[in-house]
């Protein structure tokens, strides 16, 4: 393969442009998870507060 046909495919390859999007994708879905999670977190531990003081 010559050094012009190397470069050409090497400018045409997207596998390491789309890895990199479905990286970045994957990190906000999990620092959306987390500070969904910390939020619903003193919430939940409000009603089963509440619920384990109705039992007793």
């Amino acid at each position: 393969m010559t050094r012009p046909n190397q470069r050409t495919k090497l400018r045409t390859d997207q596998r390491g442009a789309t890895a990199i999007e479905y990286g970045l994708i994957a990190a906000l879905i999990a620092l959306a998870s987390i500070i969904a999670f910390q939020m619903l977190g003193l919430s939940l531990a409000n009603i089963f507060n509440t619920i384990n003081d109705a039992l007793n």
